[in-house]
């Protein structure tokens, strides 16, 4: 195994394999490698201050945690594949017990997300958290339009819907491994590259390989003692890590923003029953006040186009 844009993994016996070493992944990053001749790429994304921040702010259950923090992890990998700046949205709805999760990543592998659950929530496949439900993946660029693709939400876990989505709407094979605990989300992804590769059967051989993959082994081996467990056969060259964190991206301009497509009349009769308007930003719990002079100046600046009657009363 080759490392290249950082320094190579410590040597062991003769046959150059990592020498065992303590620790954990690395927190809080994403690690892309590539495998030079078989036309294979992959991605390791380690979520833990992230994955405390966003299961911190609701009291989630240990069976939404891991849906959840699936979810978180997935969608930093997928993240790391786009082609332009913008953001990716994880959507999964449903009539079980978990009623919605959303998760929305960002080209600067910022995360956030949440979910909305009723009652006991079981341990169990998508069908026993979800039941009929549908999973929709949402590409956002900055510039560009929006597009949106959408499979059912069937299988053991998200791994397997994101799958189908692959296979289906970008007819890209693609693998997911995810592994969740208490503390923390990993995620594991291959994907094959378009175009003729030298070995034919090496995207079979490193799905394979992957297979062999333990979630205990995911969780807390090094990322460089993970791959090499893996691959230690094949050329894989593993690059820097990027940092991911959890940011929310909401602001008192995008909830003001909000307030005025409500419209003047719907705010007006919110201040008047209510003595203000109050919006708690689901994802980070942050909580915005608009007082009835705050409510008013939402609107000041409102300009009627000439040759438009203003019909607001």
């Amino acid at each position: 195994m080759t490392v290249t844009g950082g320094k190579p993994p410590p040597r062991g016996g003769s046959n150059g394999a990592p020498a065992s070493s303590p620790g954990v992944p690395q927190p809080d990053s994403l690690h892309r490698f590539l495998f030079e001749r078989l036309g294979v790429r992959g991605e390791l994304v380690c979520l833990d201050a992230a994955f405390q921040a966003v299961i911190s702010r609701h009291p989630y259950p240990d069976p939404v945690q891991r849906p959840l923090g699936e979810a978180l992890a997935s969608v930093l990998l997928l993240t790391a594949t786009l082609k332009f700046k913008g953001s990716l949205t994880l959507q999964a709805q449903g009539s079980g017990p978990i009623r919605t999760l959303v998760v929305q990543g960002t080209h600067h592998r910022t995360v956030r997300g949440l979910a909305r659950w009723e009652g006991d929530v079981p341990d169990g496949n998508l069908q026993h958290l979800f039941g009929d439900g549908h999973l929709a993946l949402t590409l956002d660029p900055d510039r560009g339009e929006r597009y949106q693709g959408i499979v059912p939400l069937e299988g053991a876990g998200l791994g397997a819907a994101i799958e189908r989505y692959f296979g289906q709407s970008e007819q890209l094979p693609t693998r997911l491994w995810l592994a969740v605990d208490s503390s923390r989300a990993v995620g594991l992804m291959l994907q094959r590259v378009p175009g003729t590769v030298e070995d034919a059967d090496g995207w079979d051989r490193t799905v394979t390989l992957a297979d062999t993959v333990e979630e205990r082994e995911l969780l807390a081996l090094p990322v460089q003692n993970l791959l090499h467990r893996l691959f230690h056969e094949e050329d894989v060259r593993l690059f820097e890590p990027d940092p991911v964190a959890f940011r929310c991206g909401c602001s008192r301009t995008r909830i003001e923003a909000t307030l005025r497509a409500l419209g003047r009349q719907e705010i007006d009769a919110i201040v008047e029953e209510q003595g203000d308007v109050a919006v708690t930003c689901e994802f980070c719990n942050r909580d915005y006040r608009f007082d009835a002079v705050d409510a008013r100046e939402l609107f000041t600046d409102s300009v009627v186009p000439a040759g438009i009657k203003d019909s607001r009363h």
